[in-house]
């Protein structure tokens, strides 16, 4: 059942990995690209955190972690940026 579960899982955030390299792409605005950057880190994030799991391989995890930590900052930064801008 576990297996099953984990494909799904890795289909799902391959489909949703797609849509967001299209908003990535097509993003009309500077935030909405900078959200959908993001997004695509959580997914892979996501992606590898589910590899993980399938190959029993924790070291993995490490790779999953520093680049959500790396995401996280670099939005920080993009909102700092912008609201900095945003002043006259």
């Amino acid at each position: 059942m576990l297996p099953m579960v984990l494909n799904v899982a890795g289909g799902i955030l391959c489909v949703a990995l797609v849509l967001t390299f299209t908003r990535l792409v097509l993003g009309p605005t500077l935030p909405d690209r900078v959200v959908a950057l993001d997004q695509f880190a959580a997914l892979v994030v996501g992606l590898i955190v589910v590899s993980s799991i399938q190959t029993g391989r924790a070291e993995i995890l490490r790779a999953a972690i520093v680049l959500a930590l790396i995401s996280f900052l670099g939005t920080i930064a993009f909102a700092r940026y912008a609201e900095k801008r945003g002043r006259p």
